[in-house]
């Protein structure tokens, strides 16, 4: 979550910023995705929104990327963040991986 300040209303709101792939490097670990021949959309998509706590529309466009582009980072963190959330997708079947 990055803080923006809004001087329209003079608030400053939490929002999730998607980094570039040489942005993540510099901000820690990353579990990146990949694709494979037997999960269901529906399986992958379930995993994301409990595991990675992605919303919906998230969770979507990341198995739509894992399975045209065959990987995607789908969650950004320390390792001792990532490490549990990684073995709980690798628990559910997925192929991941911190990177």
């Amino acid at each position: 979550m990055k803080p923006i300040f809004n001087p329209q209303n003079n608030e400053q709101t939490q929002t999730d910023v998607l980094l570039a792939p040489e942005e993540v490097a510099v901000a820690g670990k990353q579990i990146v995705l990949y694709n494979d021949d037997f999960n269901t959309f529906d399986h992958v998509i379930e995993c994301l929104l409990k595991h990675c706590k992605h919303d919906v529309l998230q969770a979507e466009q990341c198995a739509y990327i894992v399975h045209y582009n065959g990987k995607c980072s789908v969650k950004n963190g320390s390792y001792k963040e990532l490490e549990p959330i990684c073995t709980a997708l690798l628990e559910k079947g997925l192929n991941a991986e911190i990177e």
